[in-house]
């Protein structure tokens, strides 16, 4: 009976230091992650800062491209892209009919005459 107990004590030792460890590895994990945030959070202040200064230097006039032309383009790029495609578009083939489906052809044509044989009473 003491043996029964003292394996009882050993299963639930090994079961809390199983979960203590799952518990710090968790812990460490989430420091892991906080630290991160911190450090993108800085790193994004940093970029924002730099953004806003480039931001009141550079101005870009802006090239409207008339409806037209615009859509002249488009009807363009599809049509090469459509040209593309029908040029990797797969050929048809015939599947080879695998060795399964002749097997089973087989097992069919041998219980046919086994049930024959069944049948004419020679077994």
């Amino acid at each position: 009976m003491s043996q029964f107990a003292e394996g009882g004590w050993i299963t639930i030792v090994g079961i809390t230091v199983v979960f203590t460890i799952l518990a710090i590895l968790a812990l460490i994990m989430y420091a892991i992650g906080a630290f991160e945030r911190g450090m993108t959070k800085k790193a994004e202040k940093e970029e924002k800062a730099v953004e806003k200064k480039e931001e009141e230097k550079v101005e870009v006039p802006e090239e409207k491209i008339p409806p037209r032309d615009l859509a002249i383009i488009t009807a363009s790029i599809l049509a090469y892209l459509a040209k593309k495609a029908e040029a990797f578009r797969p050929i048809p083939f015939r599947r080879k009919v695998s060795d399964a489906w002749r097997l089973y052809g087989l097992q069919s044509g041998m219980d046919e005459v086994e049930n024959f044989n069944y049948e004419m009473r020679k077994w």
